[in-house]
C-alpha cells in the first residue's frame, strides 16, 4: 500500500514539474536543416520561426538562430545558441536535460 502512494505522489510530482517547463526553439525557415528535434522532450515545446513571431525575438533579444530557451515558470533559466556558425552545439539535447534535472531537484 505503502509504494502505491509513493508511486501515485512521484507521478503526481512529475506530472507537475512537467507543466512548468517548457522549451522553445527559435529559428528561421532557411536554417530549417539545422534545428534539433525537441521531440524527445517530455515539456512542452515549441518552435518559432522569426517571419511568424518577430516580437518574441525582439522580446527575448534572439540574435543567433537557431536558439533553445528553457522555461521554467515563464521565466528563462538556460539558453543555447547556435552562434556565427548557424549550428546549435551537438550536445544541446544533454545541456538542457541537466539544466531540467536541476530544477527537479530543486523542488526537493
Amino acid at each position: 500500500m505503502r509504494l502505491c502512494v509513493i508511486i501515485v505522489y512521484l507521478a503526481t510530482f512529475v506530472s507537475f514539474a512537467q507543466s512548468d517547463i517548457n522549451i522553445v526553439q527559435f529559428s528561421a525557415e532557411f536554417v530549417k536543416s539545422n534545428e534539433i528535434s525537441l521531440s524527445s522532450f517530455r515539456y512542452d515545446t515549441e518552435t518559432l520561426y522569426m517571419s511568424k513571431a518577430q516580437k518574441q525575438f525582439q522580446k527575448l533579444n534572439i540574435k543567433y538562430i537557431p536558439t533553445i530557451i528553457l522555461f521554467y515558470n515563464g521565466e528563462e533559466v538556460y539558453r543555447v545558441e547556435s552562434g556565427i556558425s548557424l549550428k546549435l552545439p551537438e550536445n544541446s539535447i544533454e545541456l538542457i536535460e541537466k539544466e531540467i534535472e536541476q530544477i527537479i531537484e530543486s523542488k526537493f
